[in-house]
């Protein structure tokens, strides 16, 4: 499963992690580098500031890697090699190491297809390793939504197993019209894709079958956020939309304000943090049928000579089989990992781990969770790229087949 968790690591300060649950440090294993550049087997990593210009998506051991700035997808093995390329010719150099102008009949075993990419982002990878990539339209062929004021300017593109085109979906399915901002794309159960949009006015999550139909739009409207009916008055804001691998399933993290009042005056001072829940949605339905509570990260810091506790609220990260969910938050060493059980029989089950990302990766990290649970990941330094991966699968034992 793919998620996109991208994290500009230029904070001005570092946290110290305390929690009551033992953290387990989660052992990393480095895979391969590449350089930075605009040959096949580099990446146009350039001003990165503000950037979102490259997304990796792993699937049973193969990496496949959106270059937005590079304008083109390429297919690695675990070990870096190169297995193909998609490229747009008009702005990359003809590759020295791959096959281009390919005859069917000629069995080769590296390749290249030229396809007119533009800013290839999000990606996702299904179980045939069909892969489902957006890219951006030409900007004559914008258009604006009138009744959600949303900037239509994405499509996602389809290719196959060996990165020939297959067509490109919009909001309707196969050719349709095109999609507000892309902020995932996931792959579920029998190769089903899910398109998560944000738009001005909230949500639109479109849930296509293999074939490229649309089978269910959910829209989730910004004063619609779900709040327990039980609660006292709270502020919400949505964190993050996610879809299950194993099922037609959504998950929302949702953080909750309330306000804070000075006794003195009972004037409102302010607002601080009340809690973060994940609700889930069935797809099929609509409806909402469950809910777990996110604890916080408890951390220390220095502040004027003196030691301050405090928390902070977990991102989310993706989903894995059988209802567990990631969560992360940067810390000193890297980051720290917090996985849940969002299933109500498993009692709030959970695991904490930490994973190793060294100050000199910061420059841009971009993560992968794949459906059993492996965490990959891109981490940029000034001159090369890493991708590196840990086995967060480890730490939940045998939960899946």
């Amino acid at each position: 499963m793919k998620f996109p968790f991208i994290l500009f690591a230029f904070l001005p300060l570092f946290f110290s992690v305390c929690s009551r649950d033992q953290a387990v440090s989660i052992a990393r294993e480095d895979l391969f580098t590449l350089d930075i550049g605009r040959l096949e087997d580099q990446l146009a990593l350039y001003n990165l500031e503000g950037s979102t210009a490259v997304n990796i998506a792993m699937r049973d051991g193969l990496f496949y890697i959106s270059d937005g700035k590079g304008q083109k997808i390429v297919q690695y093995t675990s070990y870096g090699d190169i297995l193909f390329m998609i490229y747009n010719e008009e702005t990359n150099p003809e590759p020295l190491t791959l096959r281009t102008n390919i005859d069917d009949s000629v069995v080769v075993t590296r390749w290249a297809f030229s396809w007119p990419l533009r800013e290839p982002g999000h990606l996702a990878v299904d179980s045939r390793k069909h892969i489902y990539a957006e890219d951006r339209l030409p900007d004559d062929r914008y258009s604006v939504d009138p009744e959600s004021r949303a900037l239509l300017n994405s499509i996602v593109l389809h290719f196959d197993q060996d990165g020939r085109f297959v067509e490109y979906l919009g909001q309707e399915g196969i050719g349709g019209s095109p999609f507000p901002l892309i902020s995932g794309i996931y792959t579920s159960i029998r190769d089903e894709i899910a398109v998560v949009c944000r738009i001005p006015t909230g949500w639109n999550i479109y849930w296509f079958d293999a074939a490229g139909t649309l089978l269910y739009l959910v829209q989730l409207k910004n004063n619609a956020v779900p709040v327990p009916p039980d609660w006292p008055k709270v502020s919400s804001s949505m964190d993050t939309i996610m879809a299950a691998p194993d099922s037609r399933t959504l998950y929302f993290k949702v953080d909750y304000d309330r306000d804070t009042f000075d006794e003195s005056t009972n004037t409102r001072s302010g607002n601080e943090l009340d809690s973060s829940i994940i609700w889930i949605m069935d797809v099929e339905t609509g409806s909402y049928t469950g809910r777990v509570e996110v604890p916080f990260l408890e951390y220390t810091f220095n502040e004027n000579g003196r030691r301050v506790n405090a928390r902070v609220l977990y991102s989310m990260l993706g989903a894995i089989r059988d209802g567990w969910v990631y969560l992360s938050f940067p810390v000193e060493s890297g980051y720290s990992i917090l996985i849940l059980n969002s299933d109500a029989d498993a009692g709030g089950d959970h695991r904490q781990g930490t994973i190793r990302v060294d100050r000199d990766e910061l420059q841009l990290n971009t993560f992968d969770l794949s459906a059993e649970g492996i965490l990959s990941a891109l981490l940029v330094s000034s001159y090369e790229a890493k991708l590196v991966w840990w086995r967060t699968d480890k730490i939940l034992g045998a939960i899946t087949p």
